[in-house]
């Protein structure tokens, strides 16, 4: 069945990302749930089920949220139909939408909304912190013992895939710096005051060779949200945003069980939601690309079709996808300059996508976009979700 022009995402919520020690999860994440709901223009009754995804930085709160804490703080405690935590790491956010979809699709719902809230710039600290973000969703039966964690399994990916394409340190760079200047545009983003330069990123310390210091993200406090609903819904609201295809596939667990970590399966993933949505890359206005680490965009761009292998680079250090350009991609700035909320990175990004698509991006609008295409990964890259969405059908 074919889930293209079934759903449609009708408001969204975003706090600020950052470092906010006085802000708790419980209100960042009521925040930009009514923030969603507001922006629907839906009543809240009319919400059947609500999705949280895993909050990593406390426990006893990421069990609040599975037990329906959040049901009763938002007023949903009697006309609520379910609430389900569905958590696959960064690519929650696209596999909340897709089980939205389906519930939708089948008559099950018809409004569903989302929400991640997370604490991981001021809610762990010291070691805590270092040691579960750096080896969480590595294997520990043979990978962590010999060293590996999330640093080297960056440098890895990285050296592997400038060795294969011959991709340059500056080209690796200006990805970070496109990343920044879209940033720069966006009131929520962590870094939005700093400016960045390729020397800069080039000259701050090596982490894991090739990868520096400012190629890599930076953990931090954030919450985002959004409603889908059926057609009928979405009729009433002003400016829906239509899913219109996906694809997807899992290729591994341990990095080390990868078939090619230059490509992960981002090709065969498009390949599907371009047919389901019947649409062409060329048809993108929008690259909307899950990063935490500039590689990752570089890929991701090549396999969905944006240009050919091994040009990603040019394309970044020309500036055609920063503001302005040709191929406008990750517009929010990214894990790398919005800032890396844990299981919410995708959330951002797909945020993003329906602002864009909405015409409610502010100074970093792309004028005339009509599709995106947007993309979630979890773990060590262990799967590749893509969904085309677009403010027409």
């Amino acid at each position: 069945m074919s889930i293209r022009g079934k759903a449609a995402i009708v408001g969204v919520g975003q706090v600020p990302t950052g470092k906010y020690p006085e802000r708790t999860a419980l209100e960042q994440a009521i925040d930009v749930c009514m923030q969603a709901i507001k922006e629907s223009g839906l009543d809240r009754s009319e919400i059947d089920y609500l999705f949280p995804t895993s909050h990593f930085a406390s426990g006893r709160f990421n069990t609040d949220l599975i037990f329906s804490g959040l049901v009763e703080e938002l007023g949903l405690a009697g006309t609520l139909r379910g609430n389900m935590m569905c958590c696959s790491g960064g690519a929650s956010s696209s596999m909340q939408m897709k089980t939205a979809v389906a519930y939708i699709a089948s008559g099950m719902a018809k409004a569903v909304l989302c929400v991640h809230t997370e604490k991981t710039g001021t809610g762990l600290s010291g070691p805590d912190v270092i040691d579960f973000f750096s080896t969480t969703g590595i294997n520990s039966d043979w990978e962590t013992p010999y060293g590996m964690h999330f640093s080297p399994v960056s440098g890895t990916i990285m050296q592997r895939y400038m060795h294969e394409t011959g991709t340059t340190e500056e080209e690796m760079a200006a990805v970070c710096v496109s990343n920044r200047k879209w940033a720069n545009l966006n009131p929520d983003a962590m870094f939005k005051d700093k400016e960045l330069t390729i020397e800069k990123v080039l000259s701050s310390k090596m982490i894991s060779t090739p990868m520096r210091s400012l190629e890599s993200n930076m953990l931090a406090d954030g919450a985002a949200a959004y409603l889908i609903v059926n057609e009928e819904l979405a009729a009433k609201c002003e400016t829906p945003v239509w899913i219109l295809g996906e694809g997807s596939c899992v290729t591994h667990f341990a990095l080390s069980q990868e078939p090619d970590m230059t490509r992960f399966s981002y090709k065969k993933a498009a390949e599907e939601a371009y047919a389901e949505a019947g649409l062409r890359p060329e048809d993108m206005d929008l690259w909307e690309i899950y990063d935490s680490y500039p590689q990752f965009e570089l890929i991701a761009l090549e396999e969905l079709g944006a240009c050919g292998r091994g040009e990603a680079g040019k394309l970044f250090l020309s500036g055609e996808t920063a503001p302005g350009g040709k191929y406008p991609t990750t517009t929010n700035g990214g894990m790398l300059s919005q800032g890396h909320t844990a299981a919410g990175g995708g959330h951002a990004i797909l945020v993003e996508t329906y602002r864009q698509l909405a015409g409610k991006a502010g100074e970093r609008q792309v004028k005339g976009a009509k599709y995106a295409v947007e993309t979630g990964t979890g773990g060590t890259y262990m799967d590749a979700q893509v969904c085309v969405l677009g403010n027409v059908k």
